[in-house]
């Protein structure tokens, strides 16, 4: 997730390779942004829990769990990252114009992979389903026919302000269970 997430930095800076102006300069700190904000998404707690339940299952169980999560369900959320990397990328090479149809679908449709990808993770760790994430998902969907008619800073703006958004909601909503999560002993694995 770290070595995608860091690519995704790179692909930013590539893009805004050419002369740097107000527009660019903007869509290159909204990226940055989104690239946080997935970074949260992912780090902040679920992350934690799995661990935990990970290193609390023993034999065929803490296999498959493996598998499941680190294998499976970690291959959608770095190929969301990709597409995000590859839609912001155009993004930068001209931030005045609508994106094309693909860009369009990369930027858009990645985030809201990584997010599936991430509930199903959840779904598979945790045993709940985070409705909220899949909700931006489907808004994130939504975004593609529009991203092709705004400049395409407006489509990255917007996919920064849902990802933000769903974390303020996240952190505000569940503070007390973030904060349970975060501060919860360590159980040592039996030896």
């Amino acid at each position: 997730m770290i070595i995608a997430l860091g690519e995704s930095i790179v692909a930013l800076g590539l893009g805004a390779s050419h002369e740097l102006d107000a527009g660019v300069v903007a869509a290159a700190l909204l990226g940055l942004a989104i690239a946080a904000a997935l970074w949260w998404l992912y780090f902040d707690v679920v992350a934690i829990v799995a661990e935990r339940k990970l290193r609390e299952a023993t034999g065929k169980a803490q296999l498959t769990m493996a598998r499941d999560s680190y294998s499976y369900l970690h291959l959608p959320m770095v190929a969301g990252i990709i597409l995000f990397a590859v839609g912001a990328k155009k993004t930068l090479g001209d931030v005045g114009e609508p994106l094309k149809l693909v860009p369009a679908v990369a930027l858009c449709g990645g985030v809201a992979m990584y997010l599936v990808a991430h509930v199903l993770f959840r779904l598979r760790n945790v045993r709940t389903f985070n409705r909220h994430r899949a909700v931006v998902s489907v808004l994130l969907l939504a975004l593609i026919p529009v991203a092709v008619e705004l400049p395409a800073v407006a489509t990255l703006a917007a996919v920064t302000g849902l990802c933000v958004g769903l974390i303020a909601y996240e952190a505000i909503r569940f503070a007390d269970a973030r904060d349970r999560v975060r501060n919860a002993p360590q159980r040592q694995p039996a030896t």
